[in-house]
């Protein structure tokens, strides 16, 4: 593998529910970025997301991660994933949420604290979780996710439900993050977030359809948007 990688995929192949969820990926995500994982819904991003994390069982391909196979024991606290759906407990408050994440990666309650502040969560963290709104409830459990500083942050729709201020303070704050060191895989399908991205990885069922940053991509397709570029992609056929 090589070191200005941190995740490479190669001619990864899923099958799920008798259809090719991933048909023969390959890819790769540079560290120290904040890579979009761009496409439209049942494309193959969260199918792909759970194969770097190591939780996807997969038919053929290999995928690597900080230098180990996916879902090595040895990345158990290198790695942090965050889910469509947040993974969090609804008794506890937003406060012990977090801090109960960062005792488990061997963070202290002092960093647990300044994430909560991060995804402006601050105000309530004295919360029972059962109590809050779907969307603070997902940045309970990005600030899960975040705690402890892992290498690799693997990220499925991320700002889905949030307010359009706190989404450009979330990703101020992947910028900030990513030029600390760590790489972040974002998964959205919101084309106007490809531009605080990196680079792009565009999927569509189940292949990769094109690469590049926004301009290159934009470029490419002929599109003044991200949006009539993926959709000049789909018409073409075009595959990176």
């Amino acid at each position: 593998m090589s070191d200005a990688h941190a995740v490479e995929v190669d001619r990864l192949h899923v099958v799920r529910g008798g259809r090719n969820a991933l048909d023969g990926i390959t890819l790769d995500v540079a560290r120290g970025t904040v890579t979009g994982l761009l496409g439209p819904s049942g494309s193959g991003k969260s199918t792909l997301m759970r194969a770097i994390v190591g939780t996807q069982l997969v038919t053929s391909g290999s995928v690597t991660v900080l230098g180990e196979p996916a879902g090595s024991p040895g990345l158990r606290r290198r790695v942090a994933y965050t889910t469509q759906s947040p993974a969090v407990y609804d008794d506890l408050t937003v406060r012990e949420n977090v801090r109960y994440f960062a005792r488990l990666v061997g963070a202290a309650d002092t960093q647990a604290d300044e994430v909560v502040e991060l995804v402006g969560l601050g105000d309530d963290a004295g919360s029972v979780v059962s109590r809050l709104s779907g969307g603070q409830r997902s940045r309970v459990s990005l600030a899960t996710a975040l705690v402890g500083r892992p290498e690799l942050l693997v990220l499925d729709e991320p700002t889905v439900g949030l307010d359009p201020l706190l989404r450009r303070d979330l990703w101020a704050s992947f910028a900030r993050l990513a030029a600390d060191g760590a790489t972040l895989l974002v998964s959205s399908h919101v084309m106007d977030e490809a531009e605080r991205c990196d680079e792009l990885l565009l999927v569509r069922g189940g292949r990769l359809l094109d690469r590049g940053t926004a301009a290159e991509i934009r470029a490419r397709a002929g599109g003044e948007s991200m949006d009539e570029a993926f959709l000049r992609l789909v018409e073409t056929g075009a595959i990176a």
